[in-house]
């Protein structure tokens, strides 16, 4: 009897076994299936979000980041959409409406993900980057970011060539402010080839002559001074030389311990005793920015 009760455990055991074997693929296939398709946004929406912090917004805002990061990065690798992109985005500009990084990946998320992008994505992606330069206006980070997008990725999702045309000058228009924000001075070229090539001579050549002051390298300048002759504005560049010569020449003479930049920011520093009470103030000679004193500004 004990015999027979060991042979009967055995078989039990066996039957058991191969029947484990023979359901297990099936049922993990099926799971595998049911997550790769299923995903559960488990926050509450952005509004009560920011009571559910409980003040500790700046934590929230950073575990979801990380969070938003890595379920991008497994959707991409597996090649799942990823419809959650907004949700995460909307509660992370509602804690944190400045939050930078935000801003420098939104286009990647939204546009390039399992499947094509749409045109849709594109203007999504475009009013997110304006909440950007709404909410970090002197950011120039933001502000080419939010350019380079309209003026080359975005563009390329449109199917209208009047939209297109739009977008790429509004890009090359957020690219010259990105310059004058302390961007590099030779974006302002790639800036002025787009606004030349949709007709917008006169604005290209206005962006070219701002850079050629902001810049003090040589060889941007010359790059600079090219394109205004091919623009035919050489009048432009002659009166361009002559308010960097200006500029040069006041920041030497009245902070010669400080960088240009830093010369740029404070101003041409007009004479006090000249300047004291209302009338001398309303003199350019006692502007404090550097626009009315230039030479360019005071010629017809």
């Amino acid at each position: 009897m004990a015999a027979r009760d060991a042979v009967a455990a055995v078989a039990v055991a066996l039957a058991g076994a191969a029947t484990v074997a023979v359901v297990q693929p099936g049922l993990a296939s099926e799971l595998h299936a049911a997550k790769a398709r299923e995903d559960v946004y488990l926050f509450p929406p952005p509004a009560e979000l920011r009571v559910a912090t409980l003040g500790y917004r700046a934590a929230v805002v950073d575990m979801l980041w990380v969070k938003l990061r890595v379920e991008y990065g497994m959707h991409f690798g597996e090649k799942r959409p990823f419809p959650d992109v907004d949700h995460y985005v909307d509660a992370l500009l509602e804690l944190e409406p400045d939050f930078a990084p935000i801003y420098k990946y939104v286009d990647t998320m939204l546009c390039y993900h399992a499947g094509e992008g749409t045109a849709e994505d594109a203007r999504r992606t475009r009013a997110y980057l304006e909440r950007g330069i709404a909410a970090r206006p002197d950011d120039h980070e933001v502000w080419l970011h939010y350019g380079q997008f309209l003026a080359f990725m975005g563009a390329s999702f449109l199917p209208s060539k009047t939209e297109v045309d739009q977008w790429r000058i509004d890009g090359a228009k957020a690219l010259e402010r990105a310059v004058e924000l302390g961007d590099d001075p030779d974006r302002s070229l790639a800036a002025a080839n787009l606004l030349s090539e949709h007709g917008k001579r006169d604005a290209a050549v206005r962006a070219l002559q701002r850079a050629y002051a902001l810049t003090d390298d040589a060889q941007i300048r010359e790059s600079i001074s090219q394109r205004l002759a091919a623009l035919q504005a050489d009048d432009v560049r002659e009166r361009a030389a002559k308010d960097v010569s200006f500029i040069e020449g006041r920041w030497h003479d009245r902070w010669p311990f400080v960088v240009r930049g830093t010369a740029l920011l404070l101003g041409p520093g007009p004479d006090p005793l000249r300047c004291a009470g209302t009338r001398g103030a309303r003199e350019p000679e006692c502007a404090l920015d550097w626009e009315p004193m230039l030479p360019s500004s005071k010629e017809p």
